[in-house]
C-alpha cells in the first residue's frame, strides 16, 4: 500500500533546514542530500499518478513546491533510454534515485564556450548526487536501461519548473534559455488522507 507520510516528513524536515538561520548552499546540500537519501531508501511512497512514464518523453512532475519558492520536489519518470539534453539548473539541486538507475555526465564549461565531458557515472536506487553554481552545474542524464523505466526524486532550491535555464549543444558549446514546467497539473494530498493510511 502507498503511503504518502514519508515524503511529507521529508517536506517538513526540508522546510525546517531551509527556514533556519545558518542555512547556507552547502549544509543545505549536506544536511538535505542525508534527508534525501533516507526518503529515496524505501519505495512505498510515490503514488502511481507521479510514476508514469510517457513513451516519447521523460516525464518531470512536481510533488511539492514551498509557497517561497525556496525549494521544490519533483519526481523523473524516464522512460527506456531516455535522457536530457546538457543542462543546468542556475540553483542548488540535489538527485536521489528511487527506482532503476541513472547514468550521469557531468560538463564543464571553459571560459572560451567550450564543453569538457567527464565520463557518465552512474547512480543506483538510494544514491543521492548534488548539483550547484558552486560545486558543477551541468550536466547529461540518461536513464541507465533500455528495458525499463527509472524514477528519481530531485529536489532544487526554487520553484525549478519556473527558472529560466539553459540547454548547451555538445559540439559548439551553444547556449539556449529554456523554462521546464512539469509535467502534471495537479499534486499529491499529502495532509488530508492521514486518517485513511498510515
Amino acid at each position: 500500500m502507498t503511503t504518502t507520510s514519508p515524503l511529507r516528513d521529508f517536506i517538513k524536515e526540508m522546510t525546517l533546514l531551509v527556514s533556519s538561520g545558518n542555512a547556507a548552499e552547502a549544509g543545505i546540500i549536506d544536511q538535505g542530500g542525508r534527508l534525501l537519501a533516507d526518503l529515496v531508501r524505501r519505495d512505498d511512497w510515490l503514488p502511481d499518478a507521479w510514476a508514469q512514464p510517457d513513451p516519447q518523453y521523460y516525464q518531470q512532475y512536481l510533488l511539492y513546491c514551498d509557497p517561497l519558492e525556496r525549494f521544490s520536489v519533483v519526481s523523473f519518470v524516464w522512460g527506456p533510454g531516455q535522457s536530457t539534453p546538457i543542462h543546468d539548473h542556475t540553483v542548488w539541486g540535489l538527485v536521489g534515485v528511487l527506482r532503476g538507475a541513472e547514468l550521469c555526465e557531468p560538463f564543464q564549461r571553459h571560459h572560451d564556450g567550450r564543453l569538457v565531458g567527464y565520463g557518465p557515472h552512474r547512480l543506483e536506487a538510494g544514491q543521492v548526487e548534488a548539483v550547484s553554481p558552486a560545486i558543477g552545474d551541468i550536466h547529461r542524464v540518461r536513464n541507465a536501461f533500455d528495458d525499463q523505466v527509472s524514477i528519481s526524486i530531485h529536489v532544487y532550491g526554487a520553484d525549478i519548473g519556473a527558472v529560466q535555464r539553459h540547454v548547451y549543444a555538445a559540439d559548439s558549446g551553444g547556449v539556449k534559455s529554456f523554462v521546464s514546467g512539469y509535467s502534471n497539473d495537479t499534486l499529491p494530498n499529502l495532509w488530508g488522507s492521514r486518517g485513511l493510511t498510515p
